[in-house]
């Protein structure tokens, strides 16, 4: 299907049919996939009163992916993406920009990227998780990280059984924007899978910044994946230098669980605790928090799939303040959303 799309292209630049024995080879070794997803959006209630009752749609990702063998041990990528602002005052085009772009080696027992290519932050904990287009892991909506990086990876297994896995990272430190600085960042996974269904990672990074503002971030995962469906649990705390003086810790912790009811339905929940007031929580994209409270998350929603491509999903998210010194309860946030998600 990837490549039939491939051939669709071409046919149509060169105004009439290919046949198989005239497809070019890079594009026989090319394969084209991407997904999308979205909302239609309800704010009910929210601390800020300059976003309360904002409504509409919006595309929070778009992606579109190419995929090329350079040999039987090589490949390369390059990946797309494109959303909505999601800052509720922003009317700005959606702009692509580049996502993925790496090459990457593999044999049987690990994987060495370079270039942009995916962290190892919360990579497993996404997976598990399984349904970013509902809502981000908990490290990512809070903004204690980022996905991707430039740089240079190694993923892979080891032990008996290959029960013990690894994804160690040294990039620029900047995301999927240019390095400015001579500071760089350390991140590393590894993981232990004990049986059959059980995760269990462990993941500290070091992220040097320049002006005393160093980063530490440590964070524990574990999930049970059966049957019936699954479950995760993740701690996490960042240590942050300030040049004011005291470090800044972030503490946050997050249970989610998925049911699958029938083979189309299944039912999602999760609740975040923030036990420290996230200063960047205003900035967060499609959900902003107030800066100056400790928050409480929680999530509910019904994934029904029209297809095994395209799932609507129907969900609500609450977020719950704690007043800090002795200051009143900030207003609680309430979104209802209708998010329908499709892959190709």
């Amino acid at each position: 299907m990837r490549k039939t799309a491939l051939v669709l292209v071409l046919s149509i630049l060169s105004a009439g049919p290919i046949s198989a024995g005239d497809v070019p080879e890079w594009v026989q070794r090319t394969k084209l996939s991407g997904y999308v997803f979205g909302d239609a959006y309800w704010m009910a209630q929210n601390h800020d009163l300059a976003v309360e009752d904002a409504n509409g749609f919006w595309f929070r990702r778009i992606y579109l992916t190419f995929d090329y063998a350079i040999g039987d041990n090589l490949s390369a990528r390059l990946r797309f993406e494109g959303n909505s602002p999601g800052d509720f005052t922003s009317s700005d085009n959606i702009e692509p920009f580049v996502k993925d772009a790496y090459v990457r080696w593999k044999n049987d027992r690990r994987s060495i990227y370079l270039g942009i290519s995916g962290t190892p932050t919360w990579g497993v904990v996404e997976e598990a998780w399984g349904y970013r287009a509902v809502e981000k892991t908990p490290l990512d909506l809070q903004k204690l990280g980022s996905s991707r990086d430039f740089g240079v990876a190694v993923k892979g297994r080891f032990g008996k059984g290959s029960k013990l896995g690894y994804h160690l990272m040294l990039g620029n430190g900047s995301g999927t924007k240019g390095e400015t600085n001579q500071d760089k960042k350390a991140m590393l996974a590894l993981g232990y899978y004990p049986a059959s269904g059980w995760t269990v990672e462990l993941y500290g990074d070091v992220d040097a910044r320049p002006g005393a503002a160093d980063r530490v971030t440590l964070q524990a995962f574990a999930a049970y994946r059966a049957e019936w469906g699954r479950i995760g649990i993740q701690a996490a705390r960042q240590s942050r230098e300030r040049a004011s003086g005291e470090d800044l810790d972030l503490d946050l912790a997050s249970l989610f669980a998925v049911f699958e009811v029938s083979e189309r339905i299944s039912l999602l929940g999760r609740i975040d605790r923030m036990f420290d007031p996230n200063p960047d929580g205003a900035g967060v994209a499609y959900l902003p928090f107030d800066p100056t409270a400790e928050s409480t998350l929680l999530l509910l929603g019904v994934d029904y799939q029209v297809d095994r491509r395209f799932s609507l999903i129907p969900n609500l998210e609450y977020v719950a303040y704690d007043g800090v010194g002795g200051a009143p309860d900030p207003d609680g946030d309430l979104m209802a959303r209708l998010t329908f998600f499709f892959r190709f």
